[in-house]
């Protein structure tokens, strides 16, 4: 597979993965969900550093993946992107009355996301033209052990649910 036609592949699967965590929780089911529509517009209100460290985390690759794709865009650009990505999620978390829709994981995901691309401007400037090849093996590597993660759980559930 073409390096290009990887990373595109990668990056569907981190999508895919990145809206089953913030939308749905992990769970396989909407019923699963917590079902509560709330918002909060106050920063840090209510703060847990686990939650806003991991919203951070999660949001790093897409950064990655964004000045991948997006190479020629300024900072703001990407950043803006990160942001509206980050505000659609938070939005349909309302709207469909999914979650807490919260300034404070908006902040946290679109600070992940800087970190990201500051992240690949890092690696852009010691690897140069291989940046794409490095961030495709680690990424395939954390991919394939993420989605045997997934489907040891879920044959896990299986099995106790039988």
């Amino acid at each position: 597979m073409g390096n290009k036609k990887l990373t595109f592949v990668l990056f569907i699967i981190y999508l895919l993965a990145l809206n089953w965590l913030v939308l749905f929780k992990l769970h396989f089911s909407f019923d699963q969900i917590d079902r509560v529509r709330v918002i909060n517009m106050i920063p840090l209100n209510d703060f847990v550093f686990s939650e806003v460290y991991n919203n951070i985390r999660i949001f790093v690759p897409l950064g990655i993946y964004i000045c991948i794709f997006k190479s020629k865009w300024s900072f703001m650009k990407k950043l803006l992107s990160i942001f509206g990505l980050t505000l659609a999620f938070e939005t349909t978390q309302f709207v469909l009355a999914i979650g807490r829709s919260d300034i404070t994981d908006i902040l946290a995901n679109t600070l992940g996301g800087a970190i990201g691309i500051g992240i690949y401007e890092l690696l852009f400037k010691i690897l140069k033209h291989r940046t794409n090849k490095f961030i495709n093996l680690f990424a395939g590597v954390l991919t394939f052990c993420a989605l045997f993660f997934i489907i040891f759980i879920f044959n896990r559930l299986v099995i106790l649910n039988l």
